[in-house]
């Protein structure tokens, strides 16, 4: 059998996780915060330094797009938008750091601070924020959680806590289909002393719908067309058997 049909079949499979790497773009368009994941194809053979006429294809999410996106207002004391290119520290479903910048945040029925997606926020120790039953708590423009007991009106609001913010420059960063970005080997970003966060407002998703849905429509083009040239290699085989028996 040629060897076309397996280069064209890992050509399937990257334009297969490309449409799940565009589809979950499409699927965060109102995300808070959520930064488009970049999907890329390479080359997964090389030979004597130069590409091969049939190499296969590798196809993953690359990274993620950190272009700045609109602020909204809500209103909501507890949602921040982070400025410039400073990051949240939240903690990794499997312990460890992950980093967002969705800033819609609420008090858990345990008191732990988390965003929307449930994630717990961690604070300048590292360890997640929780907060005292009971207590109201404003966010200033540094991130200083501070906390006011409704037993004591009187009294002046006290920090609890700061977010972690974290500044990603000059540093590697991973984006998987889970829209997580981390650090590689499991490493952590520098707190950023600068960033600066607005409260009662909201960054939007950088994803462009408009040309994502394009973009979803050239993925699926691309699958049927890898699709179509197994089809015409099995033909070719075929012809090929066809012609070895009659010699």
């Amino acid at each position: 059998m040629d060897r076309l049909i397996y280069t064209a079949l890992t050509g399937m499979d990257a334009a297969m996780n490309r449409q799940r790497a565009v589809a979950n773009n499409l699927a965060n368009a109102s995300t808070p915060g959520f930064r488009r994941e970049i999907f890329a194809v390479t080359p997964a053979t090389l030979r004597d330094g130069s590409i091969e006429a049939r190499a296969l294809a590798r196809g993953q999410v690359r990274g993620a797009d950190m272009t700045a996106a609109e602020v909204n207002p809500t209103g909501r004391p507890l949602d921040v938008a982070v400025g410039g290119d400073a990051l949240i520290a939240f903690q990794a479903p499997g312990g460890g750091e992950i980093y967002s910048r969705r800033g819609d945040l609420r008090v858990a029925p345990t008191g732990v601070l988390e965003n929307g997606e449930g994630l717990a926020v961690l604070g300048e120790s590292g360890a997640p924020i929780t907060v005292p039953g009971g207590f109201r708590i404003a966010i200033s423009d540094d991130g200083t959680l501070l906390a006011t007991d409704p037993a004591a009106p009187g009294e002046a609001a006290q920090p609890l806590d700061r977010i972690r913010l974290v500044s990603p420059e000059g540093s590697a960063l991973l984006k998987g289909i889970d829209s997580f970005i981390e650090v590689p080997g499991g490493g952590v970003l520098p707190a950023d002393p600068t960033a600066r966060l607005t409260s009662g407002a909201l960054e939007k998703s950088n994803v462009q719908t408009a040309a994502t849905l394009v973009e979803m429509i050239d993925a699926q083009r691309a699958f049927e067309q890898r699709a179509k040239i197994i089809q015409t290699a099995n033909q070719l085989d075929e012809a090929s058997s066809r012609l070895m028996g009659m010699s």
